[in-house]
């Protein structure tokens, strides 16, 4: 499985960022091959949410690991067949960890209202 983490840092010892469209970074890492791809995430000033869920897709990510999660994002995540998981705070390793172990609240609703974390 594919699992995307928002992410403050550019390794798998940096916290979870809890905003998926305005993160710093994607940590995606393939759990099956035991393989870790960072990708930055540059948002511009609208649509970020959207744009990250099709990076997302584009990436064939199959499950995002993230704090906050806004209606459009959601919507686009759930169109791609992607599974979203609720951070508990931590490291993307701690969380990747709480994954494996099936001790992450899947989210089914946005957890913010859209527009979250952006600067305008």
């Amino acid at each position: 499985m594919k699992v995307a983490v928002s992410a403050q840092g550019r390794d798998l010892a940096a916290e979870v960022d809890s905003r998926f469209g305005r993160c710093s970074y994607f940590i995606i890492v393939d759990l099956k091959k035991d393989e870790v791809e960072v990708v930055a995430n540059s948002p511009g000033p609208g649509g970020a949410g959207v744009a990250a869920a099709q990076l997302m897709a584009q990436r064939e990510v199959e499950a995002v690991i993230t704090g906050n999660l806004g209606p459009k994002a959601g919507q686009g995540l759930t169109a791609a067949g992607i599974s979203v998981y609720r951070s508990r705070g931590g490291t993307v390793q701690e969380n990747l960890e709480a994954l494996k172990a099936g001790e992450l609240e899947k989210m089914g609703n946005p957890t913010v209202a859209g527009r979250f974390g952006s600067q305008g």
